[in-house]
């Protein structure tokens, strides 16, 4: 389990904080989207959470133990796909016998299949890929590492459709229920298929950390061109299909969850999205205090 205390953090000659003293906890299993607009802070928590950067207070946790502390047993059992990073220019299997040493359960045929998947075969040197082919490789190699957190940072940028589909397909193909992946990205179609658990960030803040299932059991996602839905609506957005709404779920609909529309309500309207939540049982759109649009 991940468990983040009282955490914030500033870049040096910053006096704005890019964490601003939030706490969460993630349980084992399961794939996490972690959204927000730019800026928000997601590489950075990405960062803190695998132990590369130190909070100016709190702590965050792996299974208990403090990931700053970079103890070897934590190393082994996370690994981070940055947005941006460089591979050496050395043949793939060179640097794959390197990573196996600080890796326990690397496995040399889920790197074979991650990268024929992507259309790699053989052996290749890593100095003469592309980005978008070192991106492709080293999720490979992340992925055959089978460390039981994997953090992936803006994992699709640069990738085009085919290669976004091999994306969605080989990760939701490596998934059991002791690995914890968290993806951060603004892409939010990208991974739509892929999550379980949705983090939403916004100005320094986790706003919204929930389940798909809890979130479909308070909200529900629909496409109308009813004034009378239109009024009751958490929130809305015209379509070209109509106007997308988000309304209060009272258990009589069950409706995929609209990402997008997920994150403006959370972006938009946190208050609001926290009395969704709230219990007793989730809000009806008869409640008065939900018979008007908030936009």
């Amino acid at each position: 389990m991940i468990e983040a205390k009282n955490l914030t953090f500033a870049y040096p000659g910053n006096s704005k904080p890019v964490i601003d003293d939030i706490s969460f906890k993630i349980q084992q299993g399961g794939i996490y989207g972690l959204l927000g607009p730019n800026g928000a802070g997601k590489s950075t928590l990405l960062y803190l959470i695998a132990g590369l950067l130190t909070p100016k207070f709190g702590e965050v946790t792996l299974n208990g133990v403090n990931t700053r502390l970079r103890l070897p047993q934590t190393l082994a059992d996370m690994m981070i796909v940055p947005e941006e990073f460089e591979l050496p220019k050395i043949k793939l299997s060179r640097y794959t016998a390197i990573q196996r040493q600080y890796y326990p359960n690397f496995s040399e045929q889920d790197l074979k299949e991650s990268l024929e998947s992507f259309g790699f075969h053989g052996d290749f040197n890593l100095g003469a890929l592309s980005m978008g082919q070192k991106k492709k490789v080293y999720m490979c190699i992340a992925l055959a590492a089978n460390t039981p957190l994997l953090l992936m940072d803006e994992p699709t940028n640069g990738l085009d459709i085919p290669s976004k589909a091999s994306f969605r397909s080989f990760i939701g193909s490596r998934m059991t229920d002791e690995r914890t992946i968290i993806i951060s990205t603004h892409q939010v179609r990208d991974v739509s298929q892929l999550i379980e658990n949705v983090l939403i960030m916004d100005h320094n803040q986790i706003v919204l950390n929930r389940s798909i299932p809890e979130i479909m059991n308070h909200l529900c996602f629909i496409s109308t061109n009813d004034p009378a839905l239109i009024a009751q609506a958490l929130y809305a957005q015209p379509d070209v299909m109509g106007t997308r709404i988000a309304i209060p779920n009272n258990g009589t609909l069950e409706t995929e969850v609209d990402l997008e529309l997920l994150f403006l309500l959370a972006t938009n309207h946190p208050d609001l999205m926290e009395r969704v939540f709230q219990t007793p049982p989730p809000f009806t759109g008869n409640d008065s205090q939900f018979n008007s649009n908030p936009l």
